[in-house]
């Protein structure tokens, strides 16, 4: 008999023991779940500060490194700048050359002599017979071969040259013409031969700018090439 009122009290109260069980385990993990919340916030709070701090560390190696490299885009624009600069100076095509190379200059504008009718009406460069002889700036042949292109016989062969800015490049005295009338010539470009054809003591090329393509408008060539940045 004592045996089964132990049973029936061991039964009826296993099931609350069961209960409070299940209750202070559930309060347990409650209590944890609370104090990992709390703990959760507080660690989000202390990443939240770390981050803020990394990004301030971020932002100011970004300013450092901005400054940085600032500093080695002004060096690099310093004296390597200039010298690439110059160095495509150097390589660009002159928008104006000496009509000759390895020359001496002769008779000179305006000098006063038995060899023309009142004064010189350009530069004579001395050279042999034969020279290449160059357009001093791009443009259009106007006149081209003997009796001085029309502009008479003391000038033997010659070219007039009309040039895009108005003015005229004339070379006299010419062994060999080679180019036409209404041709277009780039600077530089070989367009004849000196020589010592015409009104002429010795080899040489007479050279002449111009407002005009014939005789009579001449003006001071040295001075005019000077301007354009020549060193004659």
């Amino acid at each position: 008999m004592s045996q089964r009122i132990t049973k029936s009290h061991v039964l009826r109260t296993s099931p609350l023991r069961a209960r409070a069980a299940a209750m202070a385990a559930g309060l347990g993990v409650s209590v944890a779940l609370g104090s990992g919340v709390a703990v959760a916030a507080g660690d989000s709070a202390n990443a939240g500060a770390v981050q803020g701090n990394a990004a301030a560390s971020v932002r100011e190696q970004a300013a450092v490194q901005a400054e940085s490299a600032s500093k080695a885009e002004v060096a690099a624009q310093g004296k390597p700048a200039e010298a690439v600069k110059k160095a495509a100076a150097k390589k660009a095509k002159p928008s104006w050359v000496d009509p000759v190379q390895k020359y001496k200059l002769s008779a000179s504008f305006n000098q006063a002599g038995n060899l023309w009718n009142s004064t010189h009406s350009g530069q004579d460069f001395a050279v042999a017979s034969g020279t290449k002889v160059f357009a001093t700036h791009g443009g259009t042949v106007v006149k081209a071969g003997g009796n001085g292109a029309g502009d008479g016989p003391a000038y033997g062969n010659a070219i007039v040259v009309r040039h895009g800015n108005g003015t005229y490049s004339q070379y006299a005295h010419l062994s060999r013409v080679e180019v036409n009338a209404g041709q277009v010539v780039a600077t530089g470009q070989r367009i004849g031969l000196s020589g010592n054809t015409g009104n002429s003591s010795g080899p040489h090329l007479h050279f002449e700018i111009r407002t005009s393509a014939d005789y009579g408008s001449a003006i001071d060539p040295v001075r005019f090439l000077r301007t354009k940045g020549l060193t004659l």
